[in-house]
């Protein structure tokens, strides 16, 4: 049973990996799972906006839980078509989040999402679009403001690759253009003029010079860190610049609210020169109290770990869900151009969700 569990769901992941689905170009692979989910007698809703709803959509006598997966992957990097061998799925997408989709879309075919006598939990199955874009991109927030019995959920599992660990919360991401300014001139007489690139340089080593900075929140640690992810500068190999940019990402810890991020960004930056704002996506709260998190840790049956990135749990939380990730990909793999996820991760993650989903102990 389980080599046919893990075979059935890699070859489900592997259809899903040859139909591309970039960012703003999810309508094929929406389309595709309407179709596999309808053909299989499973009822599916179109919200719009390449967004697919089925099974559950609002709480009743038992616990609500929704299952989040986005359509979208990262630009391809001729990893499309994939392969399967005895072992793992590749191609673009395989762990973020293709292999979670097929994990979703096999549990909604085998009637994990119907309100039988004998369920724990109920399951709402939740597709959606536009998720590797920032987050003022995504189509989850406006979606859940459009459909306020979803709201009703008890918790969001938000099937970000996790390798089949709960990750709690999630950072806070802000994002800047600093720009540097100076006065241009010859580089045959460099005092004449104030190279801007001395003055980026300057403010490159003051990044790096800041340590993480460690957070706890219900025993779990995150990382707040600040590191610049591109620098641009110079018009001519003669010509001392007057101008030269750099990109700055900042990463802020649960707690911290949108307002005190950028001013902390702006603290640290703007001693050397201005930035301007390019977006922020806010943090995820830390929520591992209820009895369904309990349940479902107890089924996992490993510690629970800090998420030390961005997802769209942040989104459920502003909508008041209680959110946690889990998912089958390995987060290392996840976006690299051998990109993978194993077939014995997929079944496990299906196994683990039918249990929260059955009669409990």
């Amino acid at each position: 049973m389980s080599d046919e569990l893990a075979s059935r769901i890699g070859a489900r992941t592997l259809e899903l990996i040859d139909i591309a689905s970039p960012s703003r170009g999810e309508q094929a692979i929406a389309a595709h799972v309407s179709s596999v989910l309808t053909n299989g007698g499973v009822e599916v809703r179109d919200l719009g906006d390449c967004c697919l709803a089925a099974g559950t959509q609002q709480r009743a006598d038992r616990p609500f839980v929704l299952l989040g997966g986005h359509f979208d992957t990262v630009p391809a990097q001729g990893n499309i078509p994939g392969s399967i061998d005895t072992t793992d799925v590749h191609g673009l997408g395989a762990s973020d989040m293709k292999g979670s989709l097929a994990v979703m879309i096999e549990l909604a075919l085998a009637g994990a999402g119907t309100t039988a006598d004998d369920r724990s939990v109920d399951f709402g199955f939740l597709f959606f679009s536009r998720e590797e874009l920032p987050a003022s991109e995504s189509s989850l927030t406006p979606l859940l403001a459009a459909n306020p019995p979803l709201q009703s959920a008890d918790l969001a599992v938000m099937m970000e690759p996790t390798a089949n660990v709960i990750q709690a919360g999630c950072l806070g991401n802000c994002g800047a253009n600093w720009t540097f300014t100076g006065r241009s001139g010859h580089s045959a007489r460099p005092w004449l003029a104030d190279n801007a690139i001395d003055r980026l340089a300057e403010g490159l080593s003051a990044i790096a010079a800041i340590e993480p900075i460690e957070h706890e929140f219900e025993g779990l640690t995150f990382r707040e860190v600040i590191s610049v992810t591109s620098v641009q500068g110079g018009i001519a190999r003669n010509v001392i610049p007057a101008e030269a940019t750099a990109y700055v990402n900042y990463r802020f810890p649960p707690g911290m609210s949108l307002g005190d991020a950028e001013a902390r960004l702006r603290s640290i930056c703007e001693p050397f020169g201005t930035i301007e704002i390019e977006g922020s996506s806010p943090s995820g709260a830390v929520t591992i109290d209820s009895p369904v998190i309990a349940r479902l840790a107890e089924i996992v049956g490993a510690p629970l770990e800090p998420k030390q990135a961005w997802t769209p749990v942040a989104e459920f939380d502003q909508a008041g869900i209680a959110a946690l990730n889990f998912g089958p990909g390995a987060p290392s793999a996840a976006h690299a151009v051998d990109e993978s996820v194993s077939l014995d991760a997929l079944a496990r993650c299906y196994r683990v969700l039918e249990r929260l989903a059955g009669p409990s102990a």
